[in-house]
């Protein structure tokens, strides 16, 4: 985590994911808003714990991020293993996680020690968990409580030194009620959840996350910085953002290509126009997505936004 040059503030970063043009993963996080410093606070005491970790939050968030920092904060020696579970085959999930044998999987002459073998005195995320088929997540279960796997083909289990970091988009209570989700799994990840709320809901950190997109893209683009005008800056902190982080960059990525002055305006965002006129449901729907003690700020936010809106302003 380092602190982010303009707002003093903590700053997860994902550079390696530079790397893979077709992530969809928010590629940064900053602890400004109430809601994520009480999330930083949360993640800093669930890291030293012993215990199995749940993400939950929405796609786009940073999950990946929280689970980086889990890793990092624990102090393990071992390497950090990312694995998105919808990627893996059904038929092939035993033995990518737990490993094989030699001539165990196709004939092949040589042994591999799974996704679990890899993470061994590390960490091993598992990303929408929910999407691993009920016999693998039971197999799960059982390596974490007995510490150990076995490997296709193998005759004997091998001791393994994983900690489970598991992230979730959908509620995996509700995965459980409908018989889709392990519920000893689940009991087992629940006692170190953490909640990353989406990005609606941690208006704070809109502005200090623009600001830091600006600067990433302004570099690549080899353009002088531009500022945020307060007319971007309320209509940032208005929009919704369905695609949180990622819809926020590709939406700042965007404003820098079309605007060339030395001010980010509203025109430049693409966001979309409801209405000239923000409706009374819009303007309450908006209000009740902020949650925080601190609703002064955001509320007079949300309205200076709506007014903005109306003709002749």
């Amino acid at each position: 985590m380092s602190v982010h040059p303009v707002f003093g503030q903590p700053l997860l970063t994902f550079p390696e994911l530079d790397k893979s043009p077709l992530s969809i993963r928010a590629k940064a996080l900053v602890f400004v808003d109430p809601r994520s410093r009480a999330l930083r606070e949360r993640l800093e005491h669930v890291a030293r714990l012993p215990l199995p970790v749940l993400i939950r939050g929405e796609t786009g968030t940073g999950k990946e991020l929280l689970a980086r920092q889990v890793h990092r904060a624990s102090d393990r020696a071992g390497l950090f293993v990312s694995v998105n579970c919808a990627a893996i085959s059904p038929t092939y999930a035993d033995a990518e996680l737990f490993g094989y044998t030699a001539g165990a999987q196709g004939g092949t002459a040589s042994s591999r020690a799974g996704w679990f073998g890899s993470a061994n005195g590390g960490t091993l995320y598992l990303d929408e968990i929910a999407d691993l088929p009920l016999t693998i997540q039971a197999k799960l279960l059982a390596a974490l409580e007995h510490r150990e796997v076995t490997r296709v083909g193998a005759a004997h289990p091998l001791p393994v030194d994983v900690r489970l970091v598991a992230a979730s988009s959908i509620d995996l209570s509700k995965a459980v009620a409908a018989g889709r989700f392990n519920e000893r799994l689940y009991q087992s990840l629940h006692e170190g959840e953490l909640e990353l709320p989406a990005l609606r809901e941690r208006v704070g950190d809109i502005l200090p996350l623009a600001d830091y997109f600006v600067g990433i893209y302004s570099a690549r683009l080899g353009r002088l910085l531009p500022l945020i005008s307060e007319a971007a800056q309320l209509a940032l902190e208005a929009h919704t953002w369905p695609g949180n982080t990622r819809e926020l960059e590709n939406v700042i990525h965007f404003a820098l290509l079309v605007g060339q002055g030395d001010e980010v305006l509203p025109g430049h965002l693409g966001l979309p126009d409801t209405a000239p006129l923000a409706s009374l449901e819009t303007v309450l729907e908006q209000l009740t997505q902020v949650r925080e003690p601190s609703t002064v700020e955001g509320v007079r936010r949300v309205l200076e936004a709506a007014l903005a809106r109306l003709p002749g302003q």
